[in-house]
């Protein structure tokens, strides 16, 4: 029926009214919130880029950790920051490495809230990849044994979820295979199933000191213009093993969510990425939008593309909102 029978303002006549028909709901239940770990003690080391968030040391990275918990999100992910570098990224399979430190940490102290270790070395190389280099080439197969290593070393020191982020070709396979094979076949694997070579990504790079120091990461990355090729990953990861399919950015990209959500049957994480948080605090800072009002929306439109979690810097802020 037309108008004038049929009238749908009258389903947003007042905000009551609005909240019966709301079809799309964001909850403390949908948030992780990332978090940088650092050497030292006593840090705590504002990032320029991304402001109110903060590298923190292991000790100070356990008090936000409680603060996190004690306002009901139910899971962080941890990126770690190491003191020394090499070739082959070894502080990200050392068993008493940043991470692994600050997991047993948290663990101690908010055994409550669930522990995701990213699982990528290249925070953690001095060049900078997210995979060995042979040459000017990152190499596949070789990778495979270190994420491998590291994925297991997070495990044992207690995360509840690992998340593979790097996009080598068969490392949920691997770290599935390891995992299960020394009797952690219980521990889920969060894919970063498709992630993006994206523009968005810059001011984690400043956060995590993880820029490559040549080229760039089109070779492993997904191209930004394939939608059907996502699909295919996000595919090939969930034969592989993978619990959890992750796709990154979440705003450029709230089509291939929606893709996967219509094709999958499994759960969905989205990352609302750096460079999304950081676009909303810039022009909310020069007072061109409403920070509060744009965070919402935003975080919003990637549920409603059909993400069923989202990793995103604004947890904390909320959080608090929605406690």
């Amino acid at each position: 029926m037309a108008f004038p029978i049929n009238r749908p303002r009258r389903l947003r006549k007042n905000e009551n009214i609005r909240r019966l028909v709301r079809e799309t709901t964001l909850s403390l239940d949908d948030l992780i919130y990332p978090i940088f770990v650092t050497f030292g003690k006593g840090v705590k080391e504002e990032i320029s880029s991304m402001p109110g968030n903060y590298r923190y040391s292991v000790d100070m990275v356990v008090k936000e950790v409680k603060e996190a918990e004690s306002l009901g999100i139910p899971a962080i992910i941890l990126f770690g920051i190491p003191e020394k570098k090499d070739e082959v990224g070894s502080e990200a399979y050392n068993p008493n490495g940043v991470i692994q430190e600050a997991v047993r940490a948290i663990k101690k102290e908010a055994s409550e809230i669930l522990v995701i270790t990213d699982v990528c070395i290249d925070e953690y190389t001095t060049h900078g990849h997210c995979g060995l280099v042979e040459g000017n080439e990152i190499v596949n197969d070789p990778t495979l044994k270190l994420l491998s290593k590291m994925a297991l070393t997070h495990v044992e020191a207690g995360a509840d979820i690992v998340a593979p982020s790097d996009m080598m070709d068969g490392r949920v396979g691997a770290i599935r295979g390891i995992l299960d094979k020394k009797g952690y076949t219980q521990i889920p694997i969060m894919s970063y199933a498709a992630k993006y070579a994206s523009a968005f990504y810059g001011p984690f790079r400043e956060a995590a000191d993880s820029s490559p120091k040549f080229g760039d990461r089109k070779s492993y990355q997904m191209d930004p213009p394939n939608s059907d090729e996502a699909i295919r990953e996000i595919e090939l990861d969930i034969e592989e093993g993978a619990d959890i399919i992750m796709v990154k950015p979440a705003l450029p990209y709230l089509d291939i969510i929606y893709r996967a959500r219509e094709e999958f049957d499994v759960p969905i994480a989205a990352f609302n990425v750096s460079g999304e948080f950081a676009m909303i605090k810039a022009a909310s800072d020069k007072g061109w939008i409403d920070e509060e009002k744009a965070m919402i929306e935003a975080l919003i439109s990637i549920k409603r593309a059909g993400a069923d979690m989202i990793l995103t810097y604004f947890a904390m802020k909320v959080a608090k909102i929605l406690k």
